[in-house]
């Protein structure tokens, strides 16, 4: 995405939103765009992360299990 385009979206942004800001420079700029641009996959690499700590725990206690049953087979 070309600098001026992306100017013109945050412009065009702003007045949808009614954000009075101004964009101080170009880092600021593509900063926001980031943002705005990347919302959606930052919530979805959420739910994938709290996915996969879910599965971990799960994993957790079925080797905690496995590992009890194992113990108490081989007790006298």
């Amino acid at each position: 995405m070309e600098l001026v385009a992306i100017v013109r979206f945050f412009s065009a942004t702003r007045e949808l939103f009614g954000m009075r800001m101004r964009i101080r420079s170009v880092g600021v700029a593509l900063r926001l765009a980031e943002n705005v641009l990347l919302a959606g996959g930052q919530r979805q690499a959420r739910r994938n992360a709290w996915a996969a700590v879910c599965e971990n725990r799960r994993y957790a206690a079925d080797r905690r299990h496995d590992a009890g049953a194992v113990g108490a087979k081989s007790a006298p």
